[in-house]
C-alpha cells in the first residue's frame, strides 16, 4: 500500500511537471495589437585629449626630422 502510494504520488509530481501552457493571439482578428518601439540611448567616448597630445608629440618630431635634413 505505502509503495502505490508514493508511485502514484512521483506520477502526478512527474506529470504536472511535464504541463506546459501557451497563449497566443489568433490571426483572425481586425486589430493588431500595438508594438512598443523604445528609443536606443548610445554613448560614445572620444578621447581628443589624447588625440592632441599625440599630434603634438608626433608634429615635434616632424620638426627635428626636418632639421636633421
Amino acid at each position: 500500500m505505502k509503495k502505490s502510494i508514493l508511485f502514484v504520488f512521483a506520477l502526478v509530481c512527474w506529470l504536472s511537471a511535464c504541463s506546459t501552457h501557451h497563449e497566443v493571439e489568433s490571426k483572425s482578428e481586425v486589430a493588431v495589437a500595438p508594438v512598443e518601439i523604445k528609443p536606443i540611448h548610445i554613448t560614445i567616448d572620444i578621447n581628443i585629449k589624447v588625440d592632441r597630445a599625440l599630434d603634438d608629440f608626433f608634429d615635434d618630431l616632424d620638426e627635428e626630422e626636418e632639421k636633421i635634413k
